[in-house]
């Protein structure tokens, strides 16, 4: 305990000492909320360190905070609403329609972004910084601004770190036991699991070299005409991401992979409305909703009546995210269009959050030991609650699936089941059982890169590396053509040698014969 302590304030005074004052630029311009909080709340905390902050982004702040300027994008908000609605549609059957749209809107925002007039006014000043932080979301372009900064570039991820980023920093990802991001497998696979999962694998990173980066790699020329992206790309220096083994589960990380998973979970002081509506539910609070991306007023109309008469049958009251008016409630049913959910889920009356699953939803919900009900409908939300539901405190229902039956089903089990709190208490145990808190490891490692100039002796060798190279598909490929020449050669040679046999053997059987009748002859 000692030791640890002793650790602990070592580790204290490097970060109060930190690195001297510098100037960071961040790009964080994915008009989605649940992408804006994790990089925003980082730099925030680096202008409050003395660190002067420039930030991109689509949520500019109404009071101005010291030692941080926004550079506005507000134009991107709109290009993000089109496909969120079409992914709700299609929800988890859609998995590779989904990706596609994905790999396109992250291509129009980047382009979107990089063409702001508020942005090429930053390009082409004379501004200098001594750090590019990007919220990295299929927008590797961006790293360009590093490029044309002659800055280091560290990536904030709000995933897990995965082959949707890992490909960046040449992160082994077993196929036997690490799991697509977006699917429903877990890391217990049965061999036709396994399967599934490299052949899902390899399509992604298929459709990641031969889909995604060159539309990025069309977008970087437009603004840096002396580099190759690729070049640039793979000289990132470090990647933040959004996980913790009480999340993710335990897989391997290069050193310049860090987890900060928990950074954005602060809380406050709840409404006075909510206070009393929370403190007064005797038999405890269930809270649904869907996230910042998806609205629940988008659900069909039948599946909102049937959530109602699922809720009206419960004895806990329920406090619903709904964007809009919503008639005939039942009376322990409270309609909110939003929610502190973080300052909401801490409350001890809550009993199960309902939810689709998202990162930071996943988070707050282990951070504060409350189990799930989840339904996911695209993207890490699909391996989010499959994980959630394999570590013992979450039941999932597929979106198409959802009517009073499932819904009222899952919440029995959640509710009457106590094994469902204990295995999610346990994750928050795990979560809060760290020397540094997840903002000190992310401020130590972001100073790190500044101090030691990109940290080069972070990367491994396999950045340096093509990407059939790291994956050995070249020593593969080699090895299969050698043992095909050398069969081929062996029948070959098998071959000739059956049919020179053959002849021998003819023309010894026909001499043979020949003489035999020569001997038939004289014997008449």
């Amino acid at each position: 305990m000692k030791i640890e302590l002793f650790s602990r304030i070592i580790l204290i005074t490097v970060l109060e000492i930190g690195a001297e004052s510098a100037n960071i630029l961040v790009v964080n311009s994915m008009p989605s909320y649940s992408h804006f909080i994790i990089p925003f709340k980082l730099t925030k905390e680096l202008a409050s360190r003395g660190h002067h902050v420039t930030s991109i982004n689509a949520y500019p702040q109404r009071t101005k905070l010291p030692n941080y300027t926004d550079v506005p994008v507000v134009e991107n908000i709109p290009l993000i609403e089109e496909m969120k609605q079409k992914m709700f549609a299609r929800g988890s059957n859609g998995m590779f329609e989904n990706l596609f749209s994905l790999f396109d809107m992250t291509a129009v925002i980047t382009n979107s972004t990089l063409y702001n007039k508020n942005v090429q006014k930053l390009l082409n000043s004379d501004k200098k910084f001594d750090l590019v932080i990007i919220e990295h979301f299929f927008n590797d372009a961006f790293v360009g601004f590093g490029h044309h900064f002659n800055a280091p570039v560290i990536f904030v991820s709000t995933q897990a770190a995965s082959a949707m980023n890992g490909y960046v920093f040449a992160n082994p990802l077993p196929f036997s036991y690490v799991s697509g991001n977006g699917g429903t497998l877990t890391k217990h696979m049965n061999f036709w699991q396994r399967i599934q999962n490299l052949l899902m694998h390899s399509v992604f990173n298929t459709l990641i070299h031969f889909y995604h980066l060159p539309k990025q790699s069309n977008i970087f020329k437009s603004y840096v005409q002396d580099a190759e992206m690729v070049q640039v790309l793979y000289n990132t220096s470090l990647m933040l991401t959004n996980s913790h083994v009480s999340v993710s589960g335990a897989i391997p990380l290069v050193p310049s992979i860090i987890e900060i998973g928990g950074l954005h979970v602060t809380t406050k002081r709840l409404p006075d409305d909510l206070q009393t509506f929370l403190d007064n539910a005797v038999e405890g609070v269930i809270v649904f909703s869907m996230g910042s991306n998806l609205k629940c007023e988008d659900l069909k109309l039948e599946t909102r009546e049937s959530i109602l008469k699922a809720f009206s049958k419960i004895k806990q009251k329920v406090l619903w995210k709904y964007e809009s008016n919503l008639p005939d409630t039942p009376e322990n049913v409270k309609i909110s269009p939003w929610l502190p959910q973080q300052d909401v889920l801490a409350h001890p009356n809550v009993k199960v959050f309902v939810t689709h699953g998202g990162r930071l939803s996943t988070i707050e919900a282990i951070y504060f030991g409350v189990p799930l009900v989840g339904i996911p409908v695209f993207g890490d939300q699909l391996s989010n609650i499959a994980t959630a539901a394999a570590d013992g405190y979450a039941v999932k229902i597929n979106l198409e699936e959802l009517s009073e039956q499932t819904l009222s089903s899952a919440l029995n089990e959640v509710l009457t089941n106590p094994r469902y709190k204990e295995a999610a208490q346990e994750r928050s145990n795990l979560l809060h059982d760290q020397l540094l808190t997840p903002m000190e490891s992310a401020i130590f490692w972001v100073e790190h890169v500044i101090r030691h100039r990109g940290a080069p002796h972070l990367k491994t060798a396999g950045v340096d590396l093509k990407w059939y190279q790291r994956e050995m598909v070249d020593v593969i490929v080699f090895l299969l053509a050698v043992v095909t020449i050398m069969i081929l050669f062996h029948s070959l040679l098998f071959e000739s040698a059956r049919e020179k046999k053959e002849g021998c053997l003819k023309w010894y059987t026909g001499k043979l014969g020949f003489e035999e009748v020569e001997v038939g002859k004289e014997g008449v």
